[in-house]
């Protein structure tokens, strides 16, 4: 028996004290908020349906990607939107400076009936205030039987 725990004792023991230190306390990337340009809201939401919202937002350089949207409600039928982004802070990548729109596609569940107020975050002003585009998107009442 001790011919089978000692290898293994002496395994695990090595183990512990050869493993590698993944902590380096430098992150390769960092999130970002990407402006909206454009939102293709429909004119009108039928309760209960799930609709696509197509979000235009700039790209600032290709060390930045598309990681999602950020939606907060704050209130019942009120959305704050904003794309988020992942950029590399990587020395070695070379990162082109320039600026390109892209698409992405917003799921949106209807659960609520009258307005649905959107705003999407396009950036901030020279005074560092945030820009929104605000979209108002009326729901189509239930139908009754």
């Amino acid at each position: 028996m001790k011919k089978v725990l000692v290898p293994i004792l002496l395994f695990v023991a090595c183990s512990w004290l050869s493993s590698c230190d993944l902590d380096d306390d430098s992150p390769n990337f960092y999130f970002a908020a990407l402006n909206v340009v454009e939102a293709d809201v429909p004119e009108s939401f039928e309760f209960g349906e799930t609709y696509d919202i197509e979000v235009t937002y700039q790209r600032p350089n290709s060390c930045t990607f598309f990681e999602g949207f950020d939606v907060t409600r704050s209130d019942q039928t009120d959305r704050d939107v904003v794309v988020i982004g992942s950029v590399l802070v990587d020395e070695d990548a070379a990162c082109t400076q320039e600026v390109t729109e892209v698409v992405a596609t917003l799921k949106f569940h209807v659960i609520y009936t009258g307005e649905y107020h959107f705003r999407f975050y396009a950036g901030e002003d020279e005074n560092e205030e945030p820009i929104y585009l605000e979209y108002t998107v009326p729901v189509n009442p239930e139908p009754t039987n």
